[in-house]
């Protein structure tokens, strides 16, 4: 029971870094039906601004504080990763808003690889070590053990997807999102600027983004420029299993990946008689996406609607 209880706190806190990744994803695709496979990559250049942020001012100061450190980390990245989603968006995307969904998933797939190489430019192919600047806390339940970085990553992923669901069904730039996402010809005829909206869900992912990048960075200590491509698919994953396209279904799904994974992880050893590892877990995430895309497509909480007219 201890170990069961030890997976699904490290899953809940895997999964909450899922969700807000995932979050970009299906805003993205809710509004303009594009899969933004760049999107990985963005959370893996908010990684390693917040690394190399982190680096400097440890370096310079060794007794800095953990909020100075993790601040100075958000002030750059997130900016940063805005910047990348806006140029991307304006750059590749939007001249095929109106070209077929293939050319604009071709060319998400082209971006990401350029980010990747950039990154590689960047920061060299080495990993990058994020410096420890928050104290190893540990709080015992039930045998299992829980860090004070789990459950600040988990307390302020809950916090900015609360904060998100808000915005979109309480504010008037929501209200545009929602509309677009229903009908963008309709709503550009009531006055609602599309591009404004397109672009504010490329920043506001991107800005999620960049906070996912720093989670990962800080919970596993490290960062590199290969590093968004697998949690991307992670992510996409998890959208696809919530229901691309809704909000509430890419943060459950998020978390589910999240406690399947770190749950497989656990007992693969034990289910395949030793014969497989922990390191397998990767293939939980993709045998969950096959299985959704066989029994339900819409995902847990999608709805089936036909294609427009």
């Amino acid at each position: 029971m201890d170990i069961f209880i030890q997976q699904l706190i490290n899953g809940v806190t895997l999964g909450s870094v899922y969700a807000l990744v995932a979050l970009g994803y299906t805003m993205v695709y809710g509004i303009i039906g594009l899969i933004n496979f760049a999107h990985g990559d963005v959370v893996m250049i908010g990684a390693m601004a917040a690394t190399t942020i982190a680096i400097s001012l440890v370096g310079g100061d060794p007794g800095a504080s953990a909020f100075v450190v993790l601040g100075m980390g958000l002030l750059v990245s997130v900016p940063l990763c805005m910047a990348v989603g806006w140029t991307a968006e304006r750059v590749a995307y939007r001249p095929l808003r109106r070209a077929p969904r293939l050319a604009a998933l071709i060319t998400a797939i082209g971006v990401s690889i350029i980010l990747q190489n950039v990154a590689m430019m960047g920061w060299g192919r080495n990993y990058l070590n994020f410096p420890q600047v928050l104290s190893p806390q540990v709080f015992e339940f039930a045998g299992a053990r829980m860090s004070t970085l789990q459950i600040a990553i988990v307390v302020i992923a809950a916090l900015i997807m609360g904060g998100l669901l808000a915005v979109v069904h309480k504010t008037r730039l929501g209200t545009a999102m929602r509309a677009t996402a229903q009908n963008r010809e309709v709503a550009g005829l009531m006055g609602v600027n599309i591009n404004t909206v397109i672009s504010a869900a490329f920043l506001i992912g991107s800005a999620l983004a960049a906070v996912a990048g720093m989670m990962v960075a800080t919970y596993y200590g490290v960062s590199q420029y290969t590093m968004g491509f697998m949690l991307g698919l992670k992510a996409f994953t998890a959208a696809v299993l919530g229901g691309i396209g809704n909000l509430v279904g890419a943060m459950a799904g998020g978390l589910l990946l999240g406690i399947i994974e770190s749950l497989g992880a656990g007992y693969i050893g034990d289910l395949t008689g030793g014969f497989l590892g922990s390191h397998y877990q990767d293939v939980f995430a993709f045998f969950v996406l096959v299985l959704v895309l066989i029994f339900r497509p819409s995902g847990l909480l999608g709805e089936r609607v036909g294609d427009r007219a």
